[in-house]
């Protein structure tokens, strides 16, 4: 038995937070306490609560507050450092949050929530159905979409005293629910930041997402997603794992994989044999494996299913009429060699928002061969006009409540 294979035995079946962890730095709030939360797909949620975090302090007019939207597997943890075993790793986002960052928390009030469905600290598929008292949600938990994010999103900023937000930022899964925001809610944002992120789901992009979903449906511990009580070991960890490392080749990019790899291997090729091990397998297996201990495998089919079903114009006559609605400067990003969400989808919100003639909107490319996951992994490209931009913004509307420095 290798190591990988000896730890996961003694994994829980879920990488789920749950209060005997300990909060470490989080904080809870109950969205909707006198009634059902109602989600966009017609189910309802009692008792919902969302898990976040805040950075700096709100300013006397409530005008200096910045949201921050998660991705996939990212959590309220955007800043700070590590707390085990309640937070295990330090926050996702901070080289971009802190004093002096680009979201500067000497001047700003960030924000950011574990999405509604997630599985650090937030109601999602791991927490307990209060239709059963007992038992956890499961596979019985409801679709959710990104307008039951934003709308969440929105009742936590009033309940934080926040109107309206100075900026609300995001990349990825995030992106699209900055871009919900400033549809939904376009006089409560004063400035988008959509980092590598889309208007609508490509048909690429969910047979992506499929493959995902299946790798980790068709693993026997899955149990139709009824396994929170096997026993450690028991889980379906070969199925999340097997997610992990599919969705690893796409958050990648070629240039990346040929620079760090190309066909190295640690193992001798010869005799030639099937378990031989290229060093990007090997990659692929380290990050299966670490993904195992921090996420939930019902969550990542809820998640992953509300990034397919993300379309802004779903209802709105198309993405264009529904780009008509956004009021705020906006900020787009794109990674060179992004070919999850690839430049043209970028390219086609900047232009569609552009065509309103009177819209402040700024293009930034990221040059980096690290595919997606350059919105994470070049802090010195992407920080610097995101906080500029954001700065701007500020300074801009400081006779209007905002205080310039």
């Amino acid at each position: 038995m290798n190591d990988q294979a000896a730890a996961a035995r003694l994994l829980p079946a879920s990488g789920a937070w749950h209060p005997g962890l300990g909060a470490g730095d989080r904080r809870f709030f109950e969205l909707s306490p006198d009634r059902p939360f109602t989600l966009e797909g017609g189910g309802v949620l009692h008792g919902a609560v969302l898990a976040y975090e805040t950075w700096g302090a709100l300013d006397a007019t409530a005008s200096n507050a910045v949201l921050v939207c998660h991705a996939l597997t990212g959590d309220a943890h955007a800043h700070g450092s590590a707390h085990p075993p309640s937070q295990a790793t330090g926050g996702w986002w901070n080289d971009f949050i802190g004093p002096g960052r680009p979201l500067d928390t000497n001047r700003y009030f960030v924000v950011c929530a574990n999405v509604l469905g997630g599985c650090q600290g937030s109601t999602g598929p791991s927490s307990l159905n209060p239709a059963t008292g007992q038992q956890r949600y499961g596979p019985d938990f409801p679709v959710v979409t990104n307008r039951d994010i934003v709308r969440s999103q929105w009742a936590l900023g009033r309940h934080l005293g926040v109107d309206r937000w100075l900026s609300v930022v995001g990349g990825s899964m995030g992106g699209m629910a900055v871009l919900e925001w400033g549809v939904t809610y376009p006089a409560r944002v004063r400035s988008l930041v959509v980092i590598a992120s889309n208007a609508a789901a490509s048909a690429q992009q969910i047979a992506w997402s499929q493959v995902g979903r299946q790798a980790i449906l068709d693993d026997p511990n899955f149990r139709g997603g009824h396994y929170y009580d096997a026993a450690n070991g028991d889980g379906p960890h070969r199925g999340l794992a097997n997610a992990r490392r599919i969705a690893m080749i796409h958050y990648r990019s070629t240039d990346e994989f040929d620079r760090r790899f190309a066909r190295h291997s640690e193992e001798p090729l010869l005799p030639l044999r099937l378990n031989h091990h290229f060093d990007v397998e090997s990659y692929l297996d380290y990050q299966g494996a670490k993904f195992i201990p921090r996420f939930d495998a019902n969550t990542y089919l809820v998640l992953n299913k509300l990034m397919d079903l993300h379309d802004i114009g779903r209802g709105r006559g198309g993405i264009e009429p529904a780009l008509a609605r956004v009021v705020a400067p906006t900020m787009v990003m794109s990674v060179r060699t992004d070919f999850l969400y690839p430049r043209p989808q970028q390219i086609q919100i900047v232009e569609s928002l552009r065509r309103r003639g009177n819209l402040r909107v700024e293009h930034v490319d990221i040059d980096s061969d690290n595919g997606h996951d350059g919105f994470l992994t070049e802090p010195d490209q992407t920080g610097p006009p995101m906080g500029e931009f954001i700065d701007d913004i500020y300074k801009s509307d400081a006779p209007h409540g905002g205080t310039a420095r």
